[in-house]
């Protein structure tokens, strides 16, 4: 009898493989229950909800995930090899998603725990909401750019945006920080010609700011085969919220 790859990568891994085809969400995520382990989904086509709530299992995909992947993960780790939808991390507490490819909107919407790696580009809204409590601090790394509404209502957390092979582009969109009241966001060059919004401070990173979020760039790096060092020698800028009071200049007049 001839023994497939995907057999000899169960029987040497202990990796299981889930055919994903002709599978609803439901019976893909408790396929994924029941593995236990490691899982390896093949031929994923816009299935929603990968992995949600998850935790204690690590998940390859093959394919394209629908929305909210790895919504309101528990610790659980996801890998997509191509791109993902909107969604991804929808209230994530632990964890980890990386994703090979591009990302849709508002990744990591309301996130408050984990790491999501992106190697190229993001949607609109990448960041809403993100918020921290205590050791919980969530953390999104985009390695292109990110699209409008970077940050929007952010109120903790990281977020990092590297800017590599935007072929020009600005690193963000319009309106980023809108909103923002919490948490911080690190840009990688120059942020000529961006409008931020007038409750928040911009400025050059300091030696302090790269000592907290060099080891995600690192991360970044080591997930994607680039080099840290030559992205760290650059120049990077932070944005944070400058008033406790965001709204005020926004719905009170003067």
């Amino acid at each position: 009898m001839q023994i497939t790859v995907e057999k000899r990568l169960e029987v040497w891994y202990n990796i299981m493989l889930i055919d994903a085809k002709q599978l609803g969400f439901a019976e893909l995520n408790e396929k994924i229950r029941r593995a236990g382990s490691d899982c390896l989904i093949k031929q994923c086509c816009g299935q929603r909800f990968i992995a949600a709530g998850m935790n204690g299992v690590s998940v390859t995909i093959d394919g394209i995930p629908g929305n909210a992947l790895g919504a309101y993960l528990n610790g659980a780790e996801i890998t997509t090899r191509g791109n993902a939808q909107d969604a991804v991390g929808d209230t994530m507490n632990a964890g980890r998603i990386v994703v090979h490819g591009n990302i849709g909107d508002a990744p990591g919407y309301a996130m408050r725990g984990g790491e999501i790696y992106v190697k190229g580009n993001a949607g609109y809204r990448a960041g809403i909401h993100m918020k921290e409590y205590k050791e919980k601090k969530p953390v999104i790394v985009i390695g292109g750019r990110a699209g409008s509404f970077l940050g929007e209502y952010q109120a903790g957390g990281l977020i990092i945006v590297l800017g590599l092979h935007t072929d020009g582009k600005p690193i963000v969109g319009n309106f980023p920080g809108a909103g923002m009241h919490g948490g911080k966001m690190v840009l990688r060059g120059s942020v000529g010609g961006i409008d931020f919004p007038g409750q928040t401070s911009v400025r050059e990173a300091t030696e302090d700011d790269i000592e907290e979020f060099a080891p995600f760039i690192t991360n970044y790096c080591a997930l994607f085969g680039c080099k840290a060092d030559e992205i760290l020698g650059e120049k990077f800028t932070v944005v944070t919220p400058d008033s406790k009071n965001p709204y005020k200049q926004m719905y009170v007049a003067n």
